[in-house]
């Protein structure tokens, strides 16, 4: 057939006719009884090289059902066999060579090279924290000391207010003075909340780069992370608050109608309007979240804008949505699984050995959680939080690049990135005509 080695047919004719052998000898005669002496005697078709006596089995009526046995000839090795040199061939398709098929895909880093499972996603966000764990649980870690530290001081000094709590508590509280509390708690909590988010674009924005070096199976330190993310830092931020702000419009568009027309007098109608309305609205804005649910990805590895990185997504969600949203909510669920692991155990503990802790953060009686009880269970949410940040921001980074593998060819990019050899041709011999 060709010239590559182990796919010369067995028994191929010398391609200039019958030759004399080694010796000078001429090949033998055809027997009589196989032909007349009129007819034409048809070329023969042996091959120059024969094997040595012995090895050749006369022939015999196939068995029906039976598999035929290629004999051993050029290009050919010899069949193996079960034990003792009996039974079966084993190995391969029917046991002769190595088995027919596509190559398999490159595989540099943490995932192959080729559209992926939900597994290989999940496996993936797995192996990145493994392989790379200095940078992955670094940053991590850092990330959710910092937010922690500063929730527990907030937590502590400013919103463990006698005043308040006493305030909040008393029937006879007037207007003004629970609008006061109230105003204090809001503001406070609002200062938790943006450090928070703060801490989670920064997280988001490293680990995303150390996972898309993770893919080429190449090592980023955090500093070299921190150099290729932040330029985008800016614009992921506004990103992170633009989505959450266009699903609370739409919200609010779904569930105001009803509450105007429950002010007017009509109550029972405003509240059903106001129910069905947000309802609807949460379908859209659940819709709408996972549609551009690939845009931080988008943004961050090929430094788009916010608008540019937005339509990126949902090109990349066209089509995929509901695959790509039962990938995002299993990982959410995974981590809310891990976390909640570690989470608990560490607030039980917490509430045991801070005595009365728990029971004045829930009555709010007493000066509130101590600082034992917010030291422990901070402790809990720091490692809850260091193992769930980078199974989440390590499933929507190969989501992204799965879903370019699969509409733009991604991996022949990251084949040459990560410098495989030959990747081109490994991809045309597996999908001949494509």
């Amino acid at each position: 057939m060709n010239d590559t080695p182990g796919w010369a047919s067995p028994g191929s004719a010398p391609s200039e006719g019958t030759q004399p052998d080694a010796t000078g000898a001429q090949p033998p005669e055809q027997p009589s009884g196989q032909g007349g002496g009129d007819q034409p005697q048809t070329p023969t078709q042996w091959s120059r090289q024969q094997p040595p006596p012995g090895q050749w089995s006369a022939p015999h009526p196939q068995v029906p059902g039976q598999v035929p046995t290629p004999p051993p000839g050029a290009g050919w090795g010899a069949p193996p066999t079960g034990p003792g040199g009996h039974g079966a061939p084993v190995g391969g398709h029917g046991g002769w060579g190595a088995p027919w098929g596509p190559p398999a895909a490159a595989k540099p880093g943490v995932i192959p090279l080729r559209p992926l499972g939900v597994g290989e996603i999940l496996d993936g966000a797995v192996s990145t924290m493994r392989t790379h764990w200095r940078s992955v649980l670094g940053i991590a870690l850092g990330v959710s000391v910092f937010t922690e530290i500063v929730a527990i001081l907030f937590q502590k000094l400013v919103l463990d207010d006698r005043a308040t709590a006493e305030t909040l508590s008393d029937p006879s509280s007037s207007a003004r003075e629970v609008g006061r509390a109230m105003g204090g708690v809001l503001l406070s909590s609002g200062v938790v909340f943006l450090v928070t988010l703060i801490g989670t674009i920064v997280a988001t924005a490293l680990l995303t780069t150390v996972t898309s070096r993770a893919v080429l199976g190449k090592s980023v330190t955090i500093a070299e992370a921190w150099r290729d993310a932040r330029p985008q830092l800016l614009k992921l931020a506004g990103l992170t608050l633009l989505l959450p702000l266009i699903a609370l419009t739409i919200f609010a568009v779904g569930t105001v109608p009803g509450i105007l027309i429950a002010a007017g007098g009509s109550t029972a109608a405003g509240v059903s309007l106001a129910v069905l309305g947000g309802l609807g609205a949460a379908v859209v804005a659940t819709w709408i979240m996972m549609r551009f649910s690939l845009a931080s990805p988008a943004l961050m590895l090929e430094k788009q804008s916010i608008r540019t990185s937005m339509s990126r997504s949902a090109k990349l969600m066209r089509g995929s949505w509901w695959r790509v949203s039962s990938i995002q909510a299993l990982a959410q669920i995974i981590a809310g699984i891990v976390g909640s692991l570690v989470v608990i155990p560490f607030a039980v503990i917490a509430g045991i050995l801070s005595g009365d802790g728990m029971s004045g953060l829930f009555n709010g009686t007493g000066d509130g959680p101590g600082w034992t009880f917010l030291i422990i269970s901070g402790i809990g949410s720091v490692i809850g939080r260091t193992l769930t940040f980078p199974i989440s921001a390590g499933v929507t980074v190969l989501l992204y690049i799965d879903q370019r593998i699969r509409r733009e060819a991604l991996d022949l990019d990251l084949a040459r990135a990560a410098g495989v050899q030959s990747y081109n041709a490994a991809v045309t011999d597996a999908t001949p005509g494509s």
